[in-house]
């Protein structure tokens, strides 16, 4: 009997970790944290301007800002990060208005050199501003249109590594740079995702937590092809979106077999959207996981008075708001965990630090090469991205041709 196949089965854990070691050897990300920061962290301290708008989109601005949103109530410095990353013209109108431009410094980031919307905020502004070494600093790959530019105006440039994609460069220059100017110990963001990539590497907790997390999605894909975060903490919004970005445009591909892979992200907020969203969840089709997202030590001590004049719901009195949004989420959790058919997981953050959220943006950026690895995509490319970038700029391109 003779026997050929076009189909291949869900691999092993341990085929997939070779997988990730063999990936290493032309994937720039993985070993980002063990990169030596005294560079960035020499260019950081010699800034003295108070704002610091970062000109990029997606990957050149998601990951600093889910970082930058997290931390900032901490207010580091007396330094404003501001992101420039739509061509809204209210958007950026609203938020140039309100800086000083004297004493803001720009970074234009992106690893193209071509980015649309990078490059024509970047023309905009230089109509208001007079780019100078003093006042922009570019970061690209090199040789790139963008980079060219920062040549003939002699501009301190940062080189983006070609091997990082743009979604995976938060913790490369596109996100250390800004973080270290205002302030953040990216030598502390580095040295946590290293403890993520050892512990997994090493096949100690976090390999155990992703390879099992991730084997239940891809098991489960065709069933549960939907996956929410439910982060409760508003400063967690920033993480949700750079989430929605690395999950959608990492898993959504053709695979190996020409079969269509899709994992739907969707970040929530609570307790805000356990007033809409959660009724789906709850009563809606089984389609859904849930992955709640809790911090333990919010550092910050306000209390419901109890002699407030308002007499209704006196069990609320003497309740700090840490301890009440907490309660919320275990109840939320729990009123899941009651239905039994709505699969879910909990991880829980120590406190608002920079270790917290560096081990939960690189064990997600792990999750996502493991779960590409088992449905055997490329993780690392966005050709469906890349057609309407292109359709874009013909379109651009016909019309200035018509002027």
């Amino acid at each position: 009997m003779q026997y050929a196949k076009n189909f291949d089965t869900i691999h092993s854990n341990e085929s997939i970790l070779e997988k990730l070691k063999e990936e290493e050897k032309y994937i720039g990300y993985y070993k980002l944290p063990f990169a030596d920061t005294s560079n960035i962290k020499d260019f950081a301290h010699s800034i003295t301007k108070k704002t610091i708008v970062v000109i990029g989109i997606g990957g050149s601005s998601l990951g600093a800002s889910a970082i930058y949103d997290f931390l900032k109530r901490k207010n580091y410095s007396l330094k404003k990060l501001i992101f420039l990353e739509t061509t809204d013209p209210i958007d950026i109108k609203s938020k140039i208005d309100i800086i000083d431009i004297d004493d803001t410094l720009f970074l234009a980031i992106s690893k193209s050199g071509t980015t649309v919307e990078t490059i024509s905020i970047l023309k905009y502004l230089s109509t208001k501003v007079n780019f100078t070494k003093d006042n922009l600093v570019v970061i690209s790959e090199s040789n790139t249109p963008l980079s060219d530019y920062a040549k003939k105006l002699d501009l301190k440039t940062f080189d983006v590594p070609k091997n990082v994609g743009g979604r995976f460069s938060v913790f490369s220059i596109v996100g250390l740079v800004p973080l270290a100017i205002i302030g953040v110990d990216i030598d502390n963001l580095l040295k946590s995702a290293q403890k993520v990539y050892t512990s997994f590497f090493n096949k100690e907790k976090y390999y155990k937590i992703l390879m099992e997390k991730a084997r239940f999605i891809v098991e489960n894909k065709n069933k549960f092809n939907i996956n929410i975060i439910f982060s409760y903490l508003s400063s967690l919004e920033g993480f949700n979106k750079w989430y929605i970005q690395i999950w959608a445009e990492s898993l959504g591909k053709v695979s190996i077999n020409n079969t269509r892979q899709g994992l739907t992200p969707i970040g929530l907020i609570g307790p805000v959207d356990q007033h809409s969203f959660l009724q789906l969840i709850m009563e809606g089709k089984r389609d859904k996981t849930v992955t709640f997202i809790k911090v333990t030590d919010l550092q910050e001590q306000i209390t419901i008075p109890k002699n407030s004049p308002i007499d209704e719901l006196s069990y609320l009195e003497e309740i700090s708001f840490s301890k009440l949004i907490d309660m919320q989420a275990d109840a939320t959790i729990e009123a899941i965990d009651n239905m039994g058919d709505i699969p879910y997981d909990v991880l829980t953050l120590e406190k608002v630090d920079e270790n917290s959220i560096a081990e939960l943006i690189y064990s997600y950026e792990l999750l996502v090469s493991i779960v590409g690895a088992f449905i055997q995509i490329d993780a690392y490319d966005q050709p469906g991205v890349e057609s309407g970038k292109v359709i874009l700029k013909e379109k651009l391109k016909k019309i200035h041709t018509q002027k």
